[in-house]
């Protein structure tokens, strides 16, 4: 039996963060990693996703070349081994850094292999038992395969198998019309294959509100994109060398014949095969850690960070958990799940920058708000660029004067959103950021002219 002060289990965003401030504190620590060092958003997530979309809008972008006055000679084709070999050179990158980083630690050991709880205080891994005082869980998620009948039958992608494809699909049908299916569709249909988009709610992305839900699927389907939504998949089979998936809608049968599928419908976290019940870990019905306000588990001494804790999806999130737990371990502090503003981005092309409450949510409180709205097509840095799709919203309590939430679906959004959560987390009224002189020509000029717009929310 190995004694460590802590035990690190997976090496996501907030894993490797947390185990160099132990270690900084003084502290003997065990990380143990099963897999690829760097978790979901490295290897499966946000690196390798946003390098295709990279990709994918510079393919975009040079057939538009004329619109500038720009002329290509010959068609835009795409090589893609060429795109895979990049993708796999970026996320190398930062997948070795996380893995050089943690073996030259001094003060962390690593162990690779699968971590079992075998008390609420030792993790076995391979043939070594692992015992701390303090563990913490950071293992993730995958993706949801649905009880679709046939699916056990057909080959299909998830968002992970999706990135080893060196290859073009000729028709890719996509099942989820949610962030990760979107971003998929809009890459692929970039890259030049047909693709078909099936949701089974009303409308696309739909804990948004139905302006952007609406302008999104106009988008998507400005491109080319068979968006198919309040349509539900009853079975997939195979059709020669591609899937056929037979779907309803309206009551109406029909079968839509693609050669890939790939599953984007949820995700659901790693815990099925850590021993949580041996270390008196609960967990919910969907699998995901139960954890307080300052990430306990109900098991003392254990803490769990990050996608499997079901508390936020996003590499963000769980690089704030980290920092949660390290400021109230390390520095005596006193943060708390319940301090993060929800803030997130959808990377469609133009990107989607959410935050705080949309206005159907701020509707149903029932609280008096102020409301604005803007195109895209009114800003001039837009124009200019030639990206004018979407519009900007902002949503303000009417006493306060307080932001309560925003969304930026245009050029920049995922970036402009950042004017408004910092303000959030600041408790500022929008009259500071009405006041403040942006430069001219950005997007972000046209926020204080949004607030100076602001009308009753009826």
């Amino acid at each position: 039996m190995q004694k460590y002060d802590s035990i690190v289990i997976g090496t996501g965003q907030s894993g490797p963060s947390l185990a160099r401030r132990l270690v900084g504190a003084g502290q003997s620590v065990a990380v143990v990693e099963r897999g690829f060092f760097g978790g979901t958003c490295v290897n499966t997530g946000c690196t390798p996703t946003k390098t295709l979309v990279a990709s994918a809008y510079a393919a975009h972008l040079a057939r538009r070349a004329a619109e500038f006055g720009v002329t290509i000679a010959g068609p835009v084709t795409v090589d893609m081994k060429a795109i895979k070999a990049r993708k796999e050179y970026v996320l190398g990158l930062s997948r070795n850094g996380v893995e050089r980083s943690l073996k030259a630690l001094k003060g962390c050991t690593v162990y690779e292999g699968h971590g079992r709880f075998t008390s609420p205080n030792s993790v076995e891994v391979g043939d070594q038992i692992l015992e701390a005082d303090r563990i913490f869980i950071n293992v993730g998620g995958r993706a949801l395969v649905p009880p679709i009948a046939g699916l056990d039958q057909v080959e299909y992608l998830t968002n992970s198998t999706m990135l080893e494809l060196d290859h073009l699909p000729p028709h890719l049908v996509i099942l989820g019309g949610s962030y990760i299916g979107l971003e998929f569709s809009q890459i692929y249909r970039r890259f030049g294959s047909e693709v078909t988009v099936i949701e089974l709610a009303p409308r696309l992305i739909a804990r948004e509100d139905e302006d952007v839900s609406l302008t999104v699927a106009d988008i998507l389907r400005g491109e080319g994109i068979d968006v198919r939504v309040d349509t539900e998949v009853v079975d997939v089979a195979r059709h020669g060398n591609g899937i056929a998936v037979d779907v309803v809608h309206d009551g109406a049968h029909s079968q839509i014949i693609g050669t890939h599928l790939l599953l984007a419908i949820g995700r659901r976290p790693n815990t099925d095969d850590l021993g949580l019940d041996r270390a008196g870990i609960a967990v919910d019905d969907r699998g995901f850690i139960k954890v307080d306000d300052e990430l306990r588990t109900s098991a003392s001494g254990v803490w769990a960070m990050g996608d499997c804790n079901g508390r936020g999806a996003f590499t963000h999130t769980s690089y704030n958990d980290f920092e949660i737990i390290a400021a109230n371990i390390l520095d005596q502090g006193n943060r708390r799940v319940s301090d993060r503003i929800a803030a997130y981005a959808l990377y469609t092309d133009p990107p989607l920058g959410r935050v705080g409450a949309t206005e159907a949510e701020v509707r149903r409180s029932g609280k008096p708000a102020l409301i604005a709205t803007l195109t895209m097509e009114n800003v001039g840095r837009a124009f200019e660029k030639g990206e004018t799709l979407g519009f900007m919203k902002i949503l303000v309590d009417k006493e306060s004067r307080k932001f309560l939430g925003a969304s930026f679906l245009g050029l920049s959004g995922d970036e402009l959103v950042h004017s408004v959560l910092d303000l959030m987390y600041a408790g500022a009224p929008c009259s500071v950021l009405q006041k403040a002189v942006h430069i001219h020509p950005t997007v972000s000029e046209f926020i204080p002219v949004l607030i100076g717009n602001l009308k009753e929310l009826h």
